[in-house]
């Protein structure tokens, strides 16, 4: 059963569109921040590793797809964002302090859904707008 979900999963993230492995991302970095948070409240080190090693993973994948010639200032902040985030996560990690994770969930939320947001008004569209745009 389970390699079936991961073949599953695997195929999901091959097929999806580019704004849907973005949001797969970031409830991915959700999901491990908030794990991250529950295995320090309940001395889990290894599982803490773990867990922050993989939304470092994640948001290094983030920072890494950014365009910064068309993202411009938005991609330079987001790159900043992100960052800030790693600086964060690492702390968290050395010092087993769950306020950086918070930190970095409150984040992760609200890029999260503004990006839910922008997808949604880009799907909104008529296909004569899209080509009108560019």
């Amino acid at each position: 059963m389970k390699k079936g979900f991961s073949a599953y999963k695997q195929t999901s993230v091959k097929t999806a569109s580019r704004e849907k492995v973005l949001l797969m991302l970031y409830e991915g970095a959700i999901k491990f921040a908030k794990k991250s948070i529950i295995h320090i409240q309940n001395k889990e080190i290894p599982e803490k590793g773990i867990a922050i090693g993989r939304l470092q993973d994640i948001i290094n994948e983030l920072n890494n797809s950014l365009n910064h010639e068309v993202g411009g200032e938005i991609s330079r902040n987001l790159e900043g964002l992100y960052n800030f985030m790693i600086e964060q996560t690492t702390e968290a990690n050395i010092n087993n302090d769950t306020a950086p994770l918070e930190n970095c969930l409150q984040l992760l939320n609200t890029l999260y859904d503004g990006w839910v947001e922008a997808v949604g008004q880009l799907k909104k569209e008529s296909p004569s707008q899209k080509h009108a745009v560019k």
